[in-house]
């Protein structure tokens, strides 16, 4: 079975075997305090809290990721709803992160997908949307135009009468 990639929010490939996510962490929690908090069981490669751009902390989630898959699992069967500074946590494995589209047709990729083809539906998005400004222009050219030539017959019409 082929490795999947996991974008995790501070944009750094991880692996969902071995990435875990935890809910739930107090304010005052920081990343050496989830390292020691995790690190009984097993060697840890990365921890990442993800910080609020607008506040400037963190959200009360973090990753962790571990070096083997078996410490991983022991850190999920051991820390989920343990509790840390008064809050219990919620510890499951990470899973993908995926580009919020709506409406756009490409928000079931996930984020790691080919940026060649998220820039190529782009493209054909904004060809569409120049393509359909210029139809309603012309559209509306053509109706005023129309519009003018009623006035020039109904003129017309009128001076004969």
């Amino acid at each position: 079975m082929a490795a999947t990639t996991l974008v995790a929010v501070g944009g750094k490939g991880t692996n969902p075997k071995t990435t875990l996510y935890v809910g739930g962490l107090e304010e005052t929690v920081n990343e050496a305090t989830l390292h020691a908090a995790f690190l009984p069981f097993g060697e840890i490669k990365e921890v990442n809290i993800p910080l609020d751009h607008a506040t400037g902390t963190h959200r009360g989630f973090g990753f962790v990721e571990y070096e083997e898959k078996e410490d991983a699992a022991a850190a999920v069967d051991n820390m989920h709803n343990a509790e840390l500074f008064g809050r219990v946590l919620k510890v499951n494995y990470a899973q993908p992160m995926k580009i919020k589209g709506g409406d756009k047709g490409w928000s079931h990729l996930p984020v790691w997908a080919d940026t060649d083809r998220y820039i190529e539906e782009l493209d054909a998005e904004n060809e569409l949307d120049e393509y359909e400004k210029a139809q309603r222009k012309q559209q509306a050219n053509e109706g005023a135009a129309a519009a003018e030539g009623e006035g020039a017959e109904q003129s017309a019409i009128k001076a004969t009468n």
